[in-house]
């Protein structure tokens, strides 16, 4: 499996979590996790996913969930799931 950790923070609105699932359902990026809250009206969403069986490179998909977050109102950002084992090991 190719995993990567996406989050997303921002202030809540409609159809944040429909945007960003409708890009990576239309790049055939599967989610396998997803965990989501809302404090004090702001919205913040980690996921995981698998890009095994996506065409797309991992930066065109960092830089298309970034312009997509721009659109939205929110912050996108991802990382390879080794990397971020790598920053939060102890």
């Amino acid at each position: 499996m190719n995993k990567i950790i996406i989050t997303v923070v921002g202030k809540d609105t409609v159809g944040i979590i429909a945007k960003v699932c409708t890009y990576l359902s239309d790049s055939q990026i599967n989610i396998l996790d997803i965990s989501q809250t809302i404090v004090s009206g702001f919205f913040n969403m980690m996921m995981i996913a698998d890009m095994s069986g996506t065409d797309k490179k991992f930066g065109q998909i960092c830089e298309d969930l970034d312009a997509l977050g721009e659109k939205i109102g929110v912050s996108v950002k991802c990382q390879k799931e080794e990397i971020f084992d790598s920053m939060h090991r102890i």
